[in-house]
């Protein structure tokens, strides 16, 4: 069993704060200040350039990846830290696409980030005028698994409502069609039991900044199946993707297994305070931590629903079919967002109507539902979100 109380004192949660808003950003692990500041004094400052070899640098994006790895049951060796979740997405996609040469459509859902959409787009807008990306709604991702579609590329976890896809039967139904897949965890890595092993998905991204608390500008990671990994091109080639990066060669040669799909320099201080993270999660047993966050999610609609009749919920009411987060429409879901946060609850707003909170059991408990509950109720009862401050919009919402 995992105790709870033991990894939420282990998160620096500020004072008069009930932090729902994990799943954008998860907060700082107490242990990363020293750490980070320690690396930064002993091996930047007294190493030097020297740390590369000394403190092992180099290994920290496949070492991060193993234990990113154990989260979502995939295979030892096969997930590489570095670069952005936009950068991933591309090349996972160009990487499964290269894989099925013959077709030319990627199929994803109006669920989907918009970033994902976007790297696509550009990336077969790069390819040629015979190459498309069609976008369906997530409930008739099943029925558009057509022949002539090359990649299928879904994010499990919708990141507005928590919705989720099947993903090992809708891998299943796509590779039975010569479909190969590509599924973004965002909002899966930390929140769920994954599994992709399991699932026999063919690759796999996210980001470490959400539920995984690795801090803003954290890294992010990429999967690929055993049976693709030393057949796989990157189509972004970076020096350090390559066989002998030392060797300064002017051809490329992809490097052995997965450490061709790394692209460049790896961000050693994010590496560093997401390894305080992972000493966090290494406590935690997937299985516990979503039986937990059904728990919570569930109360917190309940309660939600009995006190805030103005609301309306936007996520699956089965648990099993949400992630962990729970979101409810509100016309006025911008000011109501920024009157519950100014009385110390943090959620998000997603556009155009959706407050969003999300509930890691590492640090959120029954009080702090029931507590941010109350408040929630106070400003939607009294109309405390109807003051125009709360109706100015901020450049992230």
């Amino acid at each position: 069993m995992t105790d709870f109380a033991a990894t939420k004192a282990m998160f620096h949660l500020p004072e008069g704060v009930i932090y729902l808003d994990g799943n954008s950003l998860g907060p700082l692990p107490r242990a990363a200040t020293e750490t980070v500041g320690k690396m930064m004094q002993d091996e930047w400052g007294e190493m030097l350039i020297t740390g590369w070899n000394k403190a092992g640098w180099m290994a920290k994006s496949t070492i991060m990846g193993d234990r990113i790895g154990r989260l979502i049951g995939a295979e030892p060796g096969h997930v590489v830290m570095g670069d952005t979740l936009s950068i991933k997405v591309y090349q996972a996609v160009a990487s499964a696409l290269d894989l099925n040469p013959s077709r030319r459509v990627v199929l994803s859902d109006n669920g989907n980030f918009p970033t994902d959409l976007y790297m696509a787009d550009g990336l077969l807008r790069s390819l040629g005028d015979d190459y498309e990306l069609r976008v369906v709604d997530p409930e008739a991702v099943a029925d558009n698994l057509t022949d002539d579609v090359a990649v299928l590329m879904l994010t499990e976890v919708d990141y507005r409502t928590g919705r989720m896809h099947d993903m090992k039967a809708l891998t299943e139904q796509a590779q039975a069609k010569g479909i190969m897949t590509v599924w973004d965890l965002a909002h899966s890595a930390g929140a769920l039991p994954v599994d992709l092993a399991g699932c026999n998905a063919d690759f796999a991204i996210g980001c470490t900044y959400k539920y995984l608390n690795g801090g803003p500008g954290a890294p992010a990671f990429i999967y690929v199946s055993p049976r693709h990994i030393d057949q796989v091109r990157p189509a972004l080639s970076g020096w350090l993707g390559h066989e002998s990066p030392f060797a300064f060669d002017l051809d490329y040669r992809p490097g052995a297994g997965i450490e061709r799909m790394r692209v460049g320099t790896p961000p050693v201080l994010q590496l560093t305070a997401l390894e305080t993270a992972m000493d966090i999660w290494d406590m935690a047993d997937m299985a516990a931590v979503r039986a937990k966050s059904i728990e919570l999610c569930d109360l917190f609609i309940s309660e939600v629903e009995a006190q805030c009749p103005e609301l309306t919920l936007a996520s699956p009411r089965d648990g099993t079919q949400r992630g962990s987060q729970v979101s409810f429409r509100f016309h006025e879901g911008y000011a109501a967002m920024q009157a519950i946060i100014a009385r110390g609850v943090i959620g998000d707003f997603r556009a155009p109507d959706i407050m969003r909170f999300g509930f890691t059991p590492l640090y959120i408990d029954e009080a702090d539902v029931r507590a941010a509950v109350a408040i929630i109720a106070d400003v939607m009862t009294n109309k405390l979100w109807d003051k125009p401050e709360y109706k100015v919009r901020s450049k992230v919402t």
